[in-house]
């Protein structure tokens, strides 16, 4: 039998939203194709950059930016 256990850990990354928004603003695509090929909707996107959430973001989330804009955002946990 598998057994699995979930840790949640939370840090915080002040003004990651800014540097998230500034990436995307200097990136040629428009923001519906850089959502599209996130698999994050415009409206998740914006609340992201706002950081305007109701709950943390998550680090697959924020993979996903990362690999969707070209970049390097320091998210780490260790």
């Amino acid at each position: 039998m598998l057994v699995k256990r979930t840790i949640t850990v939370t840090k915080e990354f002040p003004e990651l939203g800014k540097r998230i928004k500034k990436a995307r603003e200097n990136d040629t695509r428009s923001l519906i194709q850089i959502c599209k090929e996130a698999g994050i909707s415009r409206s998740y996107w914006h609340q992201i950059e706002n950081e305007d959430l109701r709950a943390a973001v998550t680090e697959d989330i924020i993979r996903k930016i990362e690999a969707t804009l070209q970049i390097d955002l320091g998210v780490s946990f260790e």
